[in-house]
């Protein structure tokens, strides 16, 4: 491998000549050789924003010239539109500022910049970093990041699942079945207003999400170093947030406290719970859909979902909810991940939080897990979720709470009588309620109609 010398603050250091990074990050790169996780894209994008943006406030300003602010601009859409990811390679176990991961983005913008120039206009720290510190790009970043993903990606992700559960609501309605409570039977439910629950655990969650996006849209950036705004121009703060949201399409602030903005992370930690609440009722859905689809023979039986895949190696003909299993492990990483950013979170010391790097990995693994398993499981199988109609009215007839209909008429103990001597002989409620002579066989036949206890 050919290699050029490259320098900073501790000397020379080697850098492989095909990469655009620097002396920094190449010794990030060399002194945290630890697991697989790198930075990931869509922090890199982020930062790819927030440098234009800054080189246009800057530039406004009166801090940067046109020219050098147009060459960051250039390099930063080539970012964008991922024509340079392999000159990010830093691991997510580097310091906790994330300095290095800035330095790599300042870095590759200034040796492309002066690549594309044709001479040497960029330096890293002067003119990309220009008004800045790593203090405050980062959880700038990571904010960027989080916003964009879930508008971007998990939002669609969660209206295009609302609308089949709409969807199915309309298709289904006038089927009753047997409600379920304590995993034993309970009184009827139409099956329209079971898939009405799943649906408004998705919208409700929804509103959760875009409820934490204000605290979200709130930027660091302007800051530097400690939250003073050491180096920054003043306006820049402001400038700058105005600029990252005419370039994203988002309504970003400046932090209106740069001192909680740096050394705080409470805003990932509110925004995650909400996350874990979506990754809740998901868990809850996945496993209501793959219990009333268990069988085909043996189970509940009272819906059919698609059959993707063979089930087992060994058993043929075997078909197994593998979508509802795949949401279900999702949802216990995101629950996970919430462990990670909480505790991430309360590790500010001082004037700055250095668990960022975590923290924005875990975030966006868990936007990025709900935003596909949503999609999936919505493709693949809630959208061919059919009723099991025979089923469904056999078992909602022969369920015992029932009986429950019967309580205006002869009482709860006499119910509940009836309902065990049915149980324990294996009659029907109406000839245990007859046999036990509370009701004549006519007068149970004009109260008793389970299509009617919805």
């Amino acid at each position: 491998m050919e290699y050029r010398v490259e320098h900073d603050s501790l000397g020379e250091v080697k850098v492989p000549a095909d990469r655009y990074w620097g002396a920094q990050t190449q010794r990030s790169y060399q002194n945290f050789p630890i697991g697989t996780e790198k930075i990931p894209m869509e922090v890199i994008r982020a930062f790819a924003v927030l440098k234009k943006s800054a080189a246009i406030a800057n530039c406004n300003l009166g801090r940067l010239d046109k020219e050098r602010c147009s060459l960051i601009g250039q390099v930063c859409d080539e970012i964008l539109a991922g024509k340079l990811d392999e000159h990010f390679p830093l691991s997510v176990w580097q310091t906790g500022s994330g300095t290095q991961s800035n330095m790599n983005v300042n870095e590759v913008i200034a040796n492309r910049g002066n690549e594309l120039a044709g001479k040497k206009l960029l330096h890293p720290n002067d003119h990309c970093n220009m008004s800045q510190s790593s203090n405050d790009t980062f959880p700038t970043a990571m904010h960027i990041a989080a916003v964009v993903a879930i508008e971007d990606h998990l939002l669609p992700s969660i209206d295009a699942l609302t609308a089949t559960f709409t969807r199915l609501m309309e298709e289904n309605k006038g089927i009753v079945k047997t409600g379920r409570t304590h995993l034993q039977d309970a009184v009827p439910i139409a099956f329209s207003q079971e898939i009405s629950g799943w649906r408004a655990m998705l919208t409700e969650t929804r509103n959760m999400i875009a409820g934490s996006l204000p605290f979200l849209k709130e930027l660091a950036l302007g800051g530097t170093a400690v939250g003073t705004g050491l180096n920054a121009p003043k306006g820049f703060a402001e400038a700058v947030a105005r600029v990252v949201g005419e370039l994203t399409g988002q309504d970003f602030v400046t932090a209106p406290n740069k001192f909680h903005a740096l050394s705080s992370k409470d805003e990932m930690v509110f925004a995650h719970g909400a996350l874990k609440a979506l990754a809740a009722n998901m868990m809850k859905i996945a496993n209501d859909v793959r219990w009333l689809a268990s069988g085909p023979r043996c189970g509940l039986g009272e819906i059919q979902i698609p059959a993707n895949e063979p089930g087992s190696s060994i058993m043929p003909g075997k078909v197994n909810p593998t979508q509802c299993e795949s949401v279900t492990m999702v949802a216990v990483q995101v629950m996970a991940n919430d462990a990670a950013v909480g505790m991430a979170a309360s590790q500010g010391n001082f004037e700055l939080n250095v668990f960022m790097p975590v923290s924005i990995y875990n975030f966006l693994q868990s936007v990025r897990l709900l935003s596909d398993s949503l999609r999936s499981f919505n493709e693949r199988c809630v959208s061919g979720i059919k009723p099991i109609k025979e089923k469904m009215h056999e078992n909602l007839h022969r369920s015992l709470m029932l009986v429950t209909a019967l309580n205006p008429y002869i009482g709860y103990e006499h119910a509940a009588k009836t309902a065990q001597k049915a149980f324990k002989e294996n009659i029907s409620l109406k000839e245990a309620c007859v046999a036990l002579g509370y009701l004549t066989p006519e007068k149970f036949d004009e109260v008793f109609h389970p299509e009617e206890m919805v």
